[in-house]
């Protein structure tokens, strides 16, 4: 298969979609062979706080334990499983649309220097033929087999796209997250009039395609508002308040539904064909004696089953959403002017109400919400505004990989928590407060052994992760059992003997310095796992005393 395709971005004989077993076809398309399974490879890297921020006294009560990344997003998606694999609730993305426009700030043709040198170090050489469509899959895939990692069973991912690469991204979600797992496409209204400048057609759209980790996630219900309630009127000053009338008839056949009811003028019913009353006579009966049976202004009317306003659920969500509900382009880039008066407009920014919307649907009150393309930080803005709105404690992270992460997406944080404008158009602070964490050293250097310069904390909690160790399992050094203990439960111990500066055995010395039983409060587990350079002790021994020893660094598990 060609690296470029006769079209004009080489689209047709790039990318094709084949079936499959199960009858789900598969995007193929150049390159993919090379990234498939490169989020294994992906070198894991610590996380380093750089600075914390907290909203000044006197600002509302919010979360404060959220996080702000700077670094390359693949990269930062790895270092985040330790602490948040499975743990994410609500995905929200809005990664570049693959337009070939070279002037926005996400360069949407990926043809980005970072973009172009890491498809050089992971397609080679193949990957300088590739079209945009092929170079944007590439660096789509690995990030979202990552996302997948951190999603929680009960979460949702969201994906901000346009026709431009909808096409594809819908296969690529399919064979990552399942065809079984797609929830809906919600249609955004994003332009306030219709581009009278537009060749074809005025394009007034984008879309979300949504994904819950597992089959069967149930979106939260929407609150109901004045739109959505001015349909109830109270024609007949009904004490119970606000109704609607009900469809009486049903589809479905019902046993007790065929049958002729005369009204209050003596005027008689009855289902049209095929059709059914939805109760029985018995029943209809009573729910009018109820007064909740509507006959017309004059009585003359087929029965209606009243629906009340105080009785009705919240709302189930639609799949079109309104610029008026959730604001639109101009909208978004009002509010980023209002934030940062007398300068620029991001390119690109989605309305703060937009992501409100996906969070009030995706996460409850406490769950974390990440954005690994977070451009203006409008995720984060969204999920301090909702907390602020219901006391809640959401937590957001987001990962910005362009050079504007501390000087756009954090500092619209800032003055979000802190409070906006003047005057008239003073915004209140929304309180809370936010790490900031740049991608720093590797925990492995290229010859494969550990980086010192991680420090002693990351490697313990890398190795912690790596040997899948429970959280409420896991310990610090000022434990009573050993400096070195990693975990501990009543089956396993897990110990790290490392220090930086000299080599460590797994020796009789070390053995007598662990401290099990007595006033400890913890007997000795059946099986003891030890990490060390190099081990002193007899097979025999290590058996008999169900030790088992792993050689620092080659023996723990690159994940």
């Amino acid at each position: 298969m060609p690296g470029c395709g006769s079209g004009p971005d080489g689209y047709r004989a790039s990318q094709k979609l084949t079936a499959t077993t199960n009858n789900m076809p598969t995007l193929h398309w150049v390159g993919k062979d090379k990234v498939i399974n490169h989020h294994h490879d992906v070198p894991f890297r610590v996380l380093q706080k750089v600075s914390t921020f907290t909203a000044p006294e006197g600002t509302p009560a919010n979360t404060t334990d959220n996080r702000i990344i700077h670094g390359d997003n693949l990269e930062a998606l790895k270092s985040l499983l330790p602490e948040f694999e499975g743990r994410v609730k609500c995905i929200y993305i809005d990664p570049p649309y693959n337009t070939g426009n070279e002037g926005w700030v996400y360069n949407d043709a990926v043809n980005d220097p970072k973009i172009k040198r890491w498809l050089g170090q992971v397609v080679g050489k193949e990957g300088e033929d590739l079209s945009r469509h092929d170079k944007w899959l590439c660096m789509m895939y690995p990030r979202l087999k990552l996302l997948h990692r951190l999603l929680h069973d009960d979460g949702s991912i969201w994906v901000s796209i346009d026709d431009n690469a909808s096409g594809l991204l819908r296969p690529l979600l399919d064979e990552i997250f399942g065809g079984a797992n797609f929830v809906a496409t919600v249609i955004w209204e994003k332009a306030d009039s219709p581009r009278n400048s537009a060749r074809q057609f005025s394009t007034d759209h984008d879309y979300i395609l949504v994904y819950s980790k597992k089959p069967g996630w149930t979106p939260a219900r929407l609150p109901r508002n004045e739109e959505s309630d001015a349909i109830y009127q109270n024609q007949d000053d009904d004490e119970r308040g606000p109704w609607i009338p009900g469809d009486p008839f049903a589809n479905k056949p019902y046993s007790k539904g065929l049958y002729t009811i005369t009204g209050p003028t003596g005027r008689e019913f009855s289902p049209p064909a095929g059709r059914y009353w939805r109760v029985s006579e018995e029943k209809l009966r009573e729910l009018d004696d109820d007064g909740r049976i509507w006959w017309g202004p004059t009585g003359e009317a087929r029965p209606s089953i009243k629906r009340y306003l105080n009785e009705v659920a919240d709302l189930v969500p639609r799949t079109l959403w309104t610029k008026e509900a959730v604001g639109s382009n101009r909208s978004s880039k009002n509010e980023q002017r209002a934030i940062f008066a007398g300068t620029a407009s991001f390119d690109t920014p989605k309305p703060s109400a937009l992501i409100e919307r996906v969070i009030q649907i995706a996460a409850s009150s406490s769950d974390i919400v990440l954005d690994s393309f977070a451009g203006s930080g409008t995720t984060g803005h969204a999920v301090m505004k909702l907390n602020a709105q219901d006391s809640g404690a959401r937590r957001f992270v987001m990962i910005e990989t362009e050079s504007y992460a501390d000087t756009l997406t954090a500092e619209r944080i800032r003055r979000v928590m802190t409070g906006y404008g003047e005057g008239t158009k003073a915004m209140q602070g929304l309180g809370g407060g936010f790490d900031y964490y740049i991608v720093g050293e590797p925990m492995f250097l290229p010859d494969d052994n550990l980086n010192e310069a991680a420090g002693t904390e990351a490697i313990r909690g890398y190795v912690a992760y790596s040997e899948g160790i429970p959280t409420a399992d896991q310990t610090t050094t000022d434990n009573p059992h050993s400096p070195y203990l990693l975990g501990l439960n009543r089956e396993t111990a897990w110990l790290f003997h490392y220090e930086p500066d000299r080599a460590t055995s797994l020796d009789m010395d070390f053995l007598a310095g662990l401290r099990f039983g007595g006033d400890t409060g913890a007997g000795k587990p059946d099986t003891v796992i030890v990490y060390a350079d190099r081990c002193l002790l007899s097979k025999d021994f290590m058996i008999r005393h169900g030790i088992v020893f792993k050689k620092i660094p080659r023996d723990i598990t690159r994940f």
